[in-house]
């Protein structure tokens, strides 16, 4: 299996809203291959949750939230990975599928990843370690396990069945409210998100803006639980939000800086769009607040 990915086509997508105004961009990047992996571990539950989060908190755009779902995989000594479910679909179909199975795939839609955002808990030991492919490079960056102070509420919810109590915190900028079950008795959660007496079931900021529900369980999973070996850029936190943001604003001229290729932006009349590598400003906040100096 080839360690490096190939692009096999590169799709720009402009969002415009009624004033002609760009407000968002998107880069769609096929590839044909997947990076070699190096098993961690072997996962023995698993968690399926629905992410969702807006992408327009100005209310230009009619659809505002994006969604993906994420697999949360439970290993040993407290190890946790959470990570798209769709990508781990993307992956199994490019490793079973010829290079022109791959090609028809790509122009049907059916190799759309997901998030690339991928969150090992206690890898390496006592360490969370996040990492992500932004445009067509890798980054990652460890920290301390996150300290929640939490607070429990009287507020109660059914989620799957499960009877789940809550509690809240401000992490990062963002008030948090999630709720849990004893009956799961895992101190993890989706995303960062740890540290009560039983597996958190959904979790919601006071803005709505970034939600997770727990949508399917499954209680014996023998799925290893990996990271792709690739060459990732070792950074720290502020610096990989700082690349993501450079990115975001203008994701056709960082295209060009870091891979020397070029993107040529059309309008439906076919005239080029000379904007299209001015820096725009995004309408959402990521998920922590805090990494701006």
């Amino acid at each position: 299996m080839k360690k490096s990915l190939l692009v096999l086509a590169v799709v720009a997508i402009i969002v415009f809203v009624a004033s002609g105004k760009v407000v968002r961009r998107q880069l769609s990047i096929f590839q044909n291959s997947v990076p070699e992996t190096e098993t961690l571990a072997t996962g023995t539950m698993e968690f399926v949750y629905d992410y969702s989060y807006c992408v327009d908190t100005t209310g230009a755009l009619k659809e505002n939230i994006a969604s993906d779902n994420m697999l949360l995989q439970i290993g040993p000594d407290g190890m946790s990975k959470f990570s798209s479910y769709k990508n781990l679909t993307v992956d199994s179909i490019l490793m079973r599928s010829t290079q022109e199975q791959i090609v028809d795939a790509a122009m049907e839609g059916k190799l759309s990843n997901g998030e690339f955002m991928t969150i090992y808990k206690n890898y390496p030991a006592g360490k969370l370690t996040h990492t992500e492919k932004i445009c067509q490079d890798w980054f990652r960056y460890e920290e301390d396990m996150p300290q929640f102070d939490w607070e429990l509420t009287d507020s109660v919810a059914e989620v799957l069945g499960y009877e789940c109590q809550s509690a809240r915190c401000t992490f990062r900028g963002r008030e948090w409210t999630v709720f849990y079950t004893e009956d799961i008795p895992l101190t993890d959660g989706p995303w960062k998100l740890h540290g009560l007496p039983g597996l958190i079931m959904r979790a919601s900021d006071a803005q709505g803006h970034y939600t997770f529900e727990c949508i399917g369980i499954k209680s014996k999973a023998d799925r290893p639980i990996t990271i792709y070996k690739v060459p990732f850029n070792d950074v720290k936190r502020a610096d990989y939000y700082d690349t993501k943001h450079r990115y975001e604003v203008n994701p056709y001229a960082y295209y060009e800086a870091t891979t020397g290729g070029h993107i040529t932006v059309t309008d439906e009349a076919g005239n080029v769009m000379l904007d299209s590598y001015d820096p725009i400003e995004l309408l959402f906040e990521y998920i922590e607040r805090d990494w701006k100096k």
